[in-house]
């Protein structure tokens, strides 16, 4: 219920699109949101009211019906100081041009004159219309009007041709909505860099040794590190289920991960600058926000001493194999840490004696906290759900739930910690 309590107003203008917008509307209200919707003339044309009204469980707005009674929202002034954020899905490029240029000769364009906060513009349209200058720069000067464009994608259109103007992805437009309406000022361009899943260490060309962990929950963090705002690279070999706008780097073994972490923190203490103040002597001065490292990747302790080319014949192994291995890298202990909030996590099996393993790691890999997850036949790799226990020395707290959910409440307890 990541929408709880939130108010959506979904537009949505003629176009063959328009069948996307209703599993949009399905997305919002499921995640607990009041979906409003306001439809032009030509959006008529292609699927009744009755259709959004089912969906949406709301009255629709349309120029037929607008509402001026003292306690009504249904009118172009009132629905925009109902709405927390208002969604153009899909926009025909004839809204995206009378958009540009201030027209409000309908019910929608009216409502959007008059909404003064974050509007998501979601283009559909014929490649032609789409590249079109005078679109491209409708679309430019929509950029710098509180407008955030998702912009649409390259595939075969509904006219046959193949080339951009598809509206994205229904999963897409529904990521951007969460990440404008969750963004938090703590996380919000914040460089975050995490590694999840398990490493894959070669014994030959078609063997390796890996572990169990699905990477599910580095996928939920990111996620919830995206929501919030964060800029997110994930690094790991697992199939990650994350927004697309998530930067995701393939991995197979340590060592190839433990390269492609090292110039990720790199690129991120560099960063984006979030802040730019100017000084009494006309100076810039800049302030960057300090970055996150979370190690949620399962390493491999040991890897194979000798991993060979080709594949081994077992006739030339014999009856029992005495695969050789060595201790594998520590990439935790190993980063250089200076500059980074550094949060591990370990998996323990060892009810006992896993809290003091995980202090002694949080010490001894200098780092700015652990997450200790107790493994057992409720708790394992793979499920969708996790307990963890965060160590630190000032504050120490339990999270227990569904992955992504906790890891809501991981973050809110960091900003807690390391506010700045």
């Amino acid at each position: 219920m990541l929408l709880k309590n939130k108010n959506i107003l979904v537009g949505v203008t003629g176009s063959i699109a328009i069948y996307k917008s209703l599993e949009l509307i399905r997305l919002y209200v499921k995640a607990g949101a009041n979906v409003k919707v306001v439809l032009t003339d030509g959006a008529k044309k292609f699927i009744t009211p009755l259709t959004f009204e089912a969906i949406s469980q709301q009255k629709v707005l349309d120029d037929t019906n607008e509402n001026w009674d003292k306690d009504s929202i249904n009118n172009h002034i009132a629905i925009g100081k109902w709405a927390d954020i208002f969604v153009i899905a899909p926009a025909s490029a004839n809204t995206i041009n009378k958009l540009s240029n201030g027209i409000a000769d309908n019910l929608l364009l009216q409502t959007a004159l008059a909404y003064p906060r974050m509007k998501l513009l979601c283009p559909a349209a014929n490649t032609n219309m789409i590249e079109n200058p005078i679109t491209k720069a409708s679309l430019k000067m929509l950029t710098l009007c509180n407008f955030k464009i998702i912009s649409p994608v390259t595939k075969e259109l509904a006219c046959r041709d193949i080339g951009n103007g598809a509206m994205a992805e229904v999963e897409d437009i529904f990521d951007a909505t969460l990440r404008e309406l969750l963004k938090d000022s703590y996380w919000e361009n914040r460089k975050v860099v995490l590694n999840g899943g398990a490493t894959i260490e070669k014994i030959d060309d078609v063997r390796f040794i890996s572990n169990f962990s699905s990477g599910k929950m580095a996928g939920a963090l990111a996620s919830a590190l995206y929501y919030k705002g964060a800029d997110v690279c994930l690094v790991g070999s697992s199939e990650f289920k994350v927004p697309s706008e998530v930067h995701i780097i393939k991995t197979t073994s340590t060592i190839e991960m433990e390269g492609y972490l090292v110039d990720s923190i790199r690129v991120a203490k560099k960063g984006k600058l979030s802040n730019a103040t100017l000084m009494d002597n006309s100076s810039i001065e800049l302030i960057q926000k300090k970055p996150y490292f979370f190690g949620v990747a399962a390493i491999s302790d040991y890897v194979p001493k000798y991993p060979q080319n080709g594949k081994l014949k077992k006739d030339d192994i014999g009856e029992t194999w005495n695969l050789e291995l060595k201790k594998n890298i520590d990439i935790l202990a190993n980063l250089q840490k200076d500059g980074i909030y550094a949060i591990g996590f370990k998996a323990e099996m060892d009810k006992v004696n896993g809290k003091e393993n995980a202090l002694l790691m949080l010490e001894n890999k200098k780092l700015d906290g652990v997450c200790l997850n107790i493994l057992d036949v409720h708790n394992s790799f793979g499920s969708d759900t996790n307990t963890i226990e965060f160590l630190h020395q000032k504050k120490s707290f339990r999270v227990s739930g569904d992955k992504l959910a906790i890891s809501f409440e991981l973050l809110e307890n960091l900003k807690e910690v390391f506010s700045e």
